[in-house]
């Protein structure tokens, strides 16, 4: 009996027990679960939904439930679904998700790229999850193209039901819409494209979608998503004042070429409106000058003269703060003309040492003689051949004109070397998105190794402003001082802190080093008519206006100058031989020789002259020679140097008309009245060269008889 008591105890503790689960949590709640590459929402053993993505979407990660919403990451995107399986919205990131945790209540997400990691953080609400933290959009097609691929790859028979599954893709509502116009059925193709601009998107999509609009026949619904792709990457931090190369371009939208082939297809008013939308937000994208003069062309083929003046005149006026206001390829222009300098001094040296060497052959023949010859006499009695090299027997001042041009020419193998570094810096993807900062833009400027200095300092301190970090950004920006933009940016901090009267008085100390920075007037409530000022009245209304580095600054920041370039040559030759982007090793090797040459002809103006005779002096092949290259037979005068210059700077203009040295950047050297006035120039410099020897000749001629007539 007693047994019996114990049983039926132990059975009623146990049915507590059971019990006791359901008393504190209530019943079993459903969870989300991901088998393979579906998501599946179950309920006990009930399958409440289920959502299937396809391998070309990329990685999933998750689910992650947090307060009835369950989120998963699908690629750079994060979805987030209500318990019955309706999408609640989506979160675009810069990178494929990795992970997704919650702690606190809070959603936080795990972005991976090429060498980084960014985390960020998603808060909830009715229009669906939205990122906290800034987003900056890599110029990477497989994140910028993520909607409208994954509309893409729906056949055409699931597009209906795959607009009713993800309502937030834009570029599936707009199948639909072709769909029902396709069927006769306007109303409900309209009403699908109002669905489709009614989505949340980020600019590169809404340029995308745009573009699609425009081709299928809704130009109001293209004007509004540019519209809507403005004010998305104005919100973004990006800003006309920076650059955006073409692979940027290119993966957000690529709104140029599109507009080339409105171009082509002679649509000037859908053009006028894709040209508005670059000029606006991306007035300096790569090409840009080549393609605005081909819009002013054809605007002024058609009779609208002053609109093409208009655009010219835009053109023109980007190219303040490049390098030497050369524009945005300036670089190039610097480096043909470092091209032209190294050749035309090439020759000049070349010449002179060829006569040089042609007057002093035979009497180094004959002094040579006794040391074993003019080449054995290196290994025999080296120190004693030195002393009888070609140069030894010129004049002091045939020695100093050949020091400075090669002297000449080591700086121009710099300017050379030092335009291709810039260049190759200042085309960092980096530098060139539209804006600074992010996980990838950070991880590119570390890439950049970037000169410590205020040009520098100025740049990182901006890339952490753009970011949300300002006290990093203060901080960065003392290392920038007395800069007029780390001024401007410092007073932006300030008035966001609330601190008005700090604020503008660092305004009014930027605009008064700087009385052309428009950041500083227009935060100083000035109005300046600049379109960065009317881009930030227009986008960014109430917030200061930031200062960008222009590209003097950048080339600074990235490289230096040229003597930054030459000291590394000299100091560290190993490095100006190592391959490395705009580094030629060729190009390297001519440096070190030139500099080696140049040291080597300044310490021979130590060297005692050795005497010629005058036979030695004045042999006939170096009377011709004289003649054949103007100014070396006159080295020891100043129409020598000057001569020899321009002889060889003509030749070298000339070349491209032979065809076989070109200067693309240079392009009026290949002009044909330039060409014949290089012709005229070089029979002048023949003629004054004869002129100038035939005077020499004469006043040889009457030295010789005026010393004979002593001598007797």
């Amino acid at each position: 009996m007693r047994q019996r008591d114990t049983g039926a105890r132990r059975r009623a503790a146990r049915f507590l027990l059971g019990l006791l689960p359901a008393v504190l949590w209530g019943p079993a709640q459903a969870v989300p679960v991901l088998e393979g590459r579906t998501l599946r929402y179950e309920d006990g053993s009930r399958l409440v939904w289920q959502r299937s993505y396809p391998a070309a979407l990329g990685d999933l990660s998750g689910p992650l439930e947090v307060g009835g919403v369950t989120y998963l990451g699908v690629g750079p995107e994060v979805y987030a679904y209500t318990a019955r399986g309706r999408v609640l919205g989506r979160a675009d990131l810069p990178g494929a998700v990795t992970s997704l945790d919650a702690s606190g209540g809070v959603v936080r997400v795990t972005t991976a790229g090429d060498g980084y990691a960014e985390r960020f953080t998603l808060a909830g609400g009715a229009a669906g999850p939205s990122v906290q933290e800034r987003v900056v959009f890599p110029p990477d097609l497989t994140v910028t193209q993520w909607l409208l691929r994954a509309a893409q790859a729906v056949p055409e028979a699931g597009v209906q039901a795959a607009a009713s599954e993800d309502p937030t893709n834009p570029f599936l509502l707009l199948r639909l819409a072709e769909q029902r116009r396709r069927a006769g059925d306007s109303y409900a193709a309209l009403s699908a494209v109002r669905r489709a601009l009614g989505t949340s998107l980020p600019f590169p999509a809404w340029v995308q979608l745009a573009a699609r609009l425009d081709t299928a026949g809704y130009p109001a619904a293209a004007d509004l998503a540019l519209d809507r792709a403005r004010r998305d990457a104005a919100g973004r931090g990006l800003d006309p004042d920076v650059p955006v190369s073409r692979a940027a371009l290119g993966a957000y939208g690529n709104p140029s070429a599109y507009l080339g082939t409105l171009l082509d297809q002679n649509r000037l008013a859908r053009a006028a409106a894709w040209i508005g939308y670059l000029r606006e937000l991306h007035p300096r994208f790569e090409g840009g000058p080549a393609l605005y003069a081909r819009y002013a062309g054809i605007l002024e083929a058609q009779g609208r003269a002053g609109e093409a003046e208009e655009w010219r005149q835009f053109s023109r006026s980007l190219r303040t703060g490049t390098l030497y206001n050369l524009g945005a390829d300036g670089l190039d222009t610097v480096r043909d003309a470092a091209r032209f300098l190294v050749l035309a001094l090439l020759l000049s040296v070349g010449a002179a040492l060829v006569v040089l060497a042609v007057r002093a052959w035979q009497p180094q023949g004959e002094a040579t003689r006794p040391l074993g010859g003019r080449f054995r006499s290196w290994l025999r009695r080296p120190l004693a051949r030195s002393r009888l090299i070609s140069v030894a027997y010129a004049s002091l001042s045939e020695r100093f004109l050949l020091t400075l041009l090669l002297a000449g020419l080591v700086v121009s193998l710099g300017g050379w070397q030092w335009a291709n570094l810039a260049g190759a810096a200042l085309r960092s993807p980096a530098l060139n998105i539209g804006t600074y900062g992010g996980g990838w833009g950070g991880a590119g400027l570390g890439d950049l190794n970037l000169r410590p200095g205020p040009d520098s300092a100025l740049l990182i301190a901006l890339a952490s402003q753009l970011d949300g970090d300002d006290s990093l950004a203060r901080q960065t920006y003392t290392g920038a001082l007395p800069d007029a933009c780390a001024l401007n940016n410092l007073g932006a901090i300030s008035q966001a802190r609330g601190d008005e009267a700090q604020a503008r008085e660092q305004y009014r100390a930027a605009l008064s080093a700087r009385p052309d920075l428009s950041a500083s007037a227009f935060n100083l409530g000035l109005n300046p008519g600049t379109p960065d000022s009317s881009f930030q009245r227009t986008y960014r209304p109430g917030q200061p206006r930031l200062c960008y580095p222009d590209q003097r600054s950048l080339t600074r920041a990235v490289t230096g100058d040229l003597s930054v370039t030459l000291r590394q040559a000299l100091l560290h030759p190993a490095q100006v031989l190592t391959p490395a982007p705009g580094r030629s090793a060729r190009l390297g090797w001519a440096l070190l020789g030139a500099a080696l040459l140049s040291a080597l002809m300044a310490l021979s103006l130590l060297l005692p002259r050795t005497r010629l005779t005058p036979a030695q002096a004045r042999a006939p092949l170096t009377r011709v020679l004289a003649l054949l290259l103007p100014g070396s037979g006159l080295m020891n005068s100043p129409w020598g140097g000057m001569l020899l210059l321009a002889w060889a700077a003509v030749l070298t203009g000339l070349a491209p008309w032979s065809g076989l040295v070109t200067f693309p950047a240079l392009p009026l050297l290949a002009s044909g009245a330039l060409q014949g006035g290089l012709i005229v120039t070089l029979a002048a410099i023949y003629i004054l060269n004869a002129a100038l020897l035939l005077t020499a000749e004469v006043r040889h001629y009457r030295h010789q008889r005026w010393k004979a007539r002593a001598d007797s």
